[in-house]
């Protein structure tokens, strides 16, 4: 049997569950990275482009090309005003289609969690990178509580329902991506939290994002009537409201940034 696989197919949709998010994560890793302009950037996994955008619109880039294995977050990305420059085609993160020293960043957005084989996507990256380029990356904390789905996704399991994760979630801890950093033989490699909050009008927009999910959504439209609303009274106890409905809380990514040895 082939092994199930989370798959992101609609575009717009993973744009309004996890757009934000990246945008918030992306720019206080945009702000530890000190990028100088003018740099040749290449972003692995960059879905509907997203972070693709900060950088151009924050980092004054030469090129940026974006690879995904999802057409249809691709198409989206191109709709984008950032594809003015920045480029997306469909691609592997552990056999890029660029030539050694093509690029002089090489960035992995939310994605190495995604990657079958993490040490073989950073070994990728490295390559792609020329001498005393960055390499880098930020993830969810999927295996700390970092997700910014996991309120609906602890009460899931409380229930006992079963979630499909990514094939990868130990590689977004702090310490697995220093060793795969320093595994990769890049050098003054350096780690750090990034933790931002997201506010909702209320619970219902919260529940609705979150059903966007493709490996939450399916599932809770299997449930009976009587379990899905005993799910949302679990969900809700665990996101308190603001006097007027409002629904904040965080998201916390980890994230590592090294250069290849020059």
């Amino acid at each position: 049997m082939a092994e199930q696989q989370i798959r992101f197919d609609d575009g717009a949709a993973y744009e309004r569950m996890m757009g934000a998010w990246s945008r918030l994560a992306g720019d206080v890793f945009i702000d530890w990275l000190m990028p100088r302009p003018g740099l040749r950037w290449i972003d692995i996994g960059c879905g509907t482009g997203a972070f693709s955008e900060l950088l151009v619109e924050r980092c004054a880039p030469a090129e940026v090309q974006g690879i995904d294995p999802s057409e249809a977050q691709l198409a989206f990305a191109r709709t984008r005003p950032a594809a003015r420059l920045a480029q997306f085609r469909e691609g592997n993160a552990m056999a890029l289609p660029f030539p050694e020293d093509r690029f002089d960043a090489a960035i992995m957005a939310l994605v190495i969690f995604f990657v079958p084989d993490p040490a073989k996507g950073v070994a990728e990256m490295a390559r792609v990178v020329g001498p005393g380029g960055t390499v880098a990356t930020y993830a969810w904390d999927m295996l700390g509580g970092g997700f910014p789905g996991e309120p609906m996704r602890a009460e899931m399991r409380t229930m006992g329902l079963t979630l499909l994760n990514p094939p990868s979630p130990g590689a977004s801890t702090i310490e697995a991506l220093r060793e795969l950093w320093t595994g990769a033989a890049l050098e003054t490699v350096e780690t750090r939290e990034i933790t931002v909050t997201r506010t909702f009008a209320d619970f219902d927009e919260f529940w609705a994002i979150n059903l966007m999910a493709p490996n939450v959504g399916p599932t809770i439209a299997a449930l009976a009537p009587g379990d899905v609303e005993r799910l949302k009274a679990g969900v809700r106890a665990r996101l308190p409201a603001d006097g007027g409905g409002r629904i904040t809380y965080a998201g916390r990514a980890n994230a590592v940034k090294g250069r290849v040895p020059k």
